[in-house]
């Protein structure tokens, strides 16, 4: 009895049901629809938050563009950023190798779409010939980016409010990329069985890098498994709001006062260290997402779901509040038809876009 109950607890069906944060994301978002439409019926306009980053497709919820956020950024906060046109364009490998080499970018490199969410399509490359692969599978148009090797991954969730004054700094999620460590004897595949956040990762590793699992690790080796930090690619969240301070919000004050039309998202960005960072320095922004941007300290695994959805229903509060100041600026909505399109267009760009590499 004693060991099928270490049976069912260990396996993942039990694991991901007892634990929120591995909820599906259409399970887990029930609540957030509701309270969606809680601030929807009292801002009377069903997509209310498209007037809060007016300059962002959709205000960051779908189909946004990266390039077009970047640009927004202060440049020195940003690693050096290529933007491949490639869906409506003949650009030859050559023409991508040439830009490669003028802007200096080394590899290993990092390319991401364009346009997508949650990790899609994004790659470390390590070679020209892994570039020329991606190059050549890809329709849609994507971002050539040195990677950046400062230890500490972060997001910061930030808003300011468009009649003016200090902004503020509600969230710090501190990342923790996937990994497993030896024990002389097993392979990284028995490593990831016996740890359930890579375990849910084994399918695409037997996939993509098969190779790796086959690798017996010292005692007490530590091997990074995943580079790149996505929840949805087994890196661990934590609840770093306890470093929020008067000079983290300075720091990213100053940054958001510069990024005209933007009040509302998530910096996910790498530092060398917190110091540094609460001095404005050592740090690059990879990405800046808006509407859609979850506190994402959510996910610690010791955060208490109601608790979490409490957090979010904050947010939201503050997403409302922005947009009736820029309702009163005379900022509108989406419409429904808007909406309908932006919808359509997103969904049809994804299933067009869904290639194996």
């Amino acid at each position: 009895m004693k060991f099928l109950l270490q049976k069912i607890k260990g396996s993942s069906f039990f694991v991901k049901f007892t634990n929120w944060e591995f909820y599906p994301m259409y399970i887990a978002n029930i609540p957030v629809v509701f309270i969606w439409l809680f601030f929807a019926i009292r801002a009377r306009r069903l997509f209310f938050f498209s007037t809060v980053n007016p300059v962002i497709e959709t205000g960051g919820v779908l189909g946004e563009s990266k390039i077009n956020i970047l640009r927004r950024l202060p440049a020195h906060t940003i690693p050096t950023t290529i933007y491949i046109k490639k869906s409506n364009s003949s650009i030859s490998f050559n023409e991508v190798l040439d830009l490669v080499k003028k802007e200096e970018v080394i590899y290993p490199l990092i390319v991401k779409p364009n346009i997508g969410e949650r990790g899609f399509m994004v790659k470390k490359i390590e070679n020209r010939e892994e570039l020329l692969q991606y190059h050549e599978t890809v329709s849609f148009d994507y971002l050539v980016q040195d990677f950046v090797d400062y230890p500490m991954e972060i997001s910061v969730l930030y808003y300011r409010m468009p009649e003016g004054g200090r902004g503020d700094v509600t969230s710090i999620c501190i990342k923790k990329n996937l990994s497993v460590t030896g024990d002389g004897s097993s392979t990284v595949e028995d490593l990831m069985q016996e740890y359930p956040r890579a375990r849910f990762q084994l399918d695409r590793f037997r996939k993509d890098t098969p190779s790796v699992l086959k690798k017996v690790l010292a005692k007490n080796e530590t091997l990074e498994l995943e580079p790149i930090g996505n929840h949805s690619r087994g890196t661990t969240f934590l609840n770093g709001n306890h470093l929020i301070d008067d000079q983290i919000v300075t720091v990213f004050d100053n940054i958001g006062q510069q990024m005209e039309g933007i009040y509302y998202g998530r910096f996910d960005m790498k530092c060398t260290s917190i110091e540094e960072l609460k001095s404005g320095n050592g740090i690059k922004i990879l990405e800046f997402n808006g509407i859609a941007s979850e506190p994402a300290h959510i996910y610690d695994p010791g955060y208490k779901v109601s608790k979490a959805y409490s957090d979010i229903y904050e947010h939201w509060k503050i997403i409302y509040s922005i947009s009736l100041q820029q309702r009163n600026k005379g900022i509108k909505a989406m419409s429904i038809r808007e909406a309908y399109t932006s919808i359509v267009d997103y969904l049809s760009y994804m299933r067009s876009a869904k290639v194996k590499l």
